[in-house]
C-alpha cells in the first residue's frame, strides 16, 4: 500500500469536510444565506478563518477598506470615539457580515474599530473576490454604486448624530465642512469657495437653530477669518474649521475632566 496515496486521500477528505462544514455555517448566516449554494462554497473556499481572543481588536478603520468580514461565531462589537474622546459602543454584531466602516466625514474623527465582545472567529476575504462571487461585479464598481445610491444618507446620518451635543458654532462648522466638500471649489485669494449660494435660513435648517443665532455665529466666524464673502459666495477655510472643532472638543473633554 502507497502511504503518500493514502496519507494524501485522507488530507482531500478533511478539507472537503472542513470545508462543508464551512458552507452550512455560511448558509446559517441571515445577512448572507440568499447567496446560492456554489456562491457560498466558493467563499468558503476563498476566505481566510482567525480566531480572535475575547475584548481583542479584529479590525480598525486604520486597516485597508480591502476587505470583507464575516463574523463566524461569537459575537462583537462596533466603537468608535465620541466627541469628549471616550469610546462608545455603536453597534452590536451577531454573526455574519460585518458591516463596512462608513466613508470619513470631514472635521469628524471617529476611529472606529470592530472589538471581540467573546472568542470569534472570523472569516476575512478580499473586497473585489467578494463582490465577484456575490455580484459578479468587482469592487470598485460596486463602492461607485453604493457612493451615488447610499451615500448621501450615510453621510447626512454620521453628520447628524454627530451633531448631538455639540454647540451651535461647532454643528456650523461641521456643516460648512460638508457643503464645500461637494460644493466647494479652490479660491485664487485661498480657502475654498462654494459654487452655490447659500442662505442663512439654509444653514440654519442644516444646523437646528434660528436664522438670527446662526448669522451671529457667521459674523463671529468672520471676524475670526474663517469664513469671507467673495462676489456673494461664501469663502470657507477648511483648516481653520477643523482646528476650531479640535479647539472645541479638547475644551469640552477638558470641561468633563473638572
Amino acid at each position: 500500500m502507497d502511504w503518500r496515496i493514502v496519507k494524501r486521500v485522507v488530507t482531500v477528505t478533511i478539507m472537503a469536510s472542513a470545508r462543508g462544514q464551512r458552507v452550512r455555517g455560511l448558509r446559517g448566516l441571515a445577512n448572507i444565506s440568499w447567496l446560492a449554494a456554489r456562491q457560498l462554497e466558493a467563499l468558503a473556499g476563498a476566505m481566510t478563518v482567525t480566531r480572535h481572543q475575547k475584548r481583542s481588536t479584529i479590525f480598525s478603520d486604520k486597516a485597508s477598506s480591502e476587505s470583507a468580514y464575516i463574523l463566524l461565531s461569537g459575537v462583537a462589537r462596533i466603537t468608535c470615539d465620541n466627541r469628549k474622546g471616550r469610546r462608545t459602543t455603536v453597534i452590536i454584531l451577531s454573526p455574519g457580515l460585518i458591516p463596512a466602516f462608513p466613508t470619513a466625514v470631514a472635521g469628524i474623527t471617529y476611529n472606529f474599530r470592530c472589538e471581540a465582545v467573546t472568542s470569534c472567529e472570523i472569516g476575512t476575504i478580499g473586497l473585489n473576490t467578494f463582490m465577484k462571487i456575490c455580484l459578479g461585479i468587482g469592487s470598485a464598481a460596486f463602492k461607485s454604486m453604493v457612493a451615488s445610491f447610499l451615500g448621501r444618507w450615510d453621510r447626512v446620518h454620521l453628520r447628524c448624530s454627530n451633531l448631538i451635543g455639540c454647540t451651535l458654532g461647532e454643528r456650523l462648522a461641521l456643516v460648512l465642512l460638508d457643503l464645500i466638500e461637494n460644493f466647494g471649489v479652490p479660491n485664487h485669494d485661498g480657502g475654498v469657495r462654494l459654487t452655490i449660494p447659500v442662505r442663512h435660513n439654509d444653514l440654519a435648517e442644516l444646523v437646528g437653530a434660528t436664522r438670527p443665532r446662526v448669522t451671529e455665529r457667521l459674523h463671529e466666524f468672520t471676524q475670526k477669518q474663517l469664513i469671507s464673502q467673495q462676489n456673494q459666495r461664501l469663502v470657507v477655510d477648511p483648516d481653520g474649521l477643523k482646528s476650531f472643532l479640535m479647539d472645541a472638543q479638547g475644551e469640552a473633554f477638558s470641561g468633563e475632566l473638572s
